[in-house]
């Protein structure tokens, strides 16, 4: 099938069908499905996994967080983009952890929602103020409880080139433009990610992104 397949996560009806209605508007977008729970929405992945996921995390019988962690452990190359109500910076966090590619608030412009979308594909995550604010409280709170305590793990070591990669990837460029932008072919711009991932030991895109707010390449 031609077009994105986007799946939605929410126990409230209202909502669910009008970002459902909402979602069926953008191009690309070729089939909407929803789920009123994380446990249907499961069975909805092993039927036929989507494209993207919109995620909410209050919901009954499954909750959001252990369906996404369900969902990425078996099925790493569906992106999820988180939708909550509260701006839980921990929870954010977590998520990101777990490998979540995106994070929005329920409220936000239905403007956002379709960049969100097509940044996940296209791009792998969607940095937004959600985010960089979470990564930022996260990497201070991370500071504060290692200053009291020995750290027995050598840091990974990335190339001089290796950090420039990641540098242009939080700032949101594809890997074609990342590719134009140092003078090397896109397939080599892929191999170089591909083994920086490896190194730090993250799932994708997001998890970069904290590694560089952690190590302190980007503030």
């Amino acid at each position: 099938m031609a077009g994105w397949r986007v799946y939605i996560a929410d126990d409230q009806t209202l909502f669910r069908k009008g970002m459902s209605r909402l979602v069926r508007s953008f191009p690309n977008v070729a089939e909407v499905k929803e789920a009123e729970n994380g446990k249907k929405m499961l069975e909805l992945v092993s039927e036929q996994p989507p494209d993207v996921i919109l995620m909410d995390l209050d919901m009954p019988v499954m909750d959001g967080v252990e369906a996404t962690e369900k969902i990425l452990a078996k099925y790493p190359n569906v992106k999820i983009i988180i939708l909550t109500m509260h701006d839980n910076k921990q929870s954010i966090y977590y998520l990101m952890e777990i490998g979540a590619h995106a994070f929005l608030l329920k409220n936000t412009d239905p403007e956002e929602v379709k960049a969100a979308i097509e940044s996940v594909i296209k791009k792998d995550f969607y940095q937004n103020d959600l985010v960089v604010d979470a990564l930022r409280k996260g990497t201070i709170e991370q500071r504060k409880q290692k200053q009291n305590r020995p750290i027995f793990h050598n840091s990974v070591a990335l190339s001089e080139r290796e950090k420039e990669v990641v540098m242009l990837i939080c700032r949101e460029l594809t890997m074609k433009e990342i590719a134009e932008k140092i003078s090397l072919s896109e397939k080599t711009i892929q191999n170089h990610r591909a083994r920086i991932m490896e190194k730090l030991g993250v799932r994708n895109t997001v998890g970069l992104v904290k590694y560089a707010f952690e190590s302190g390449l980007i503030h």
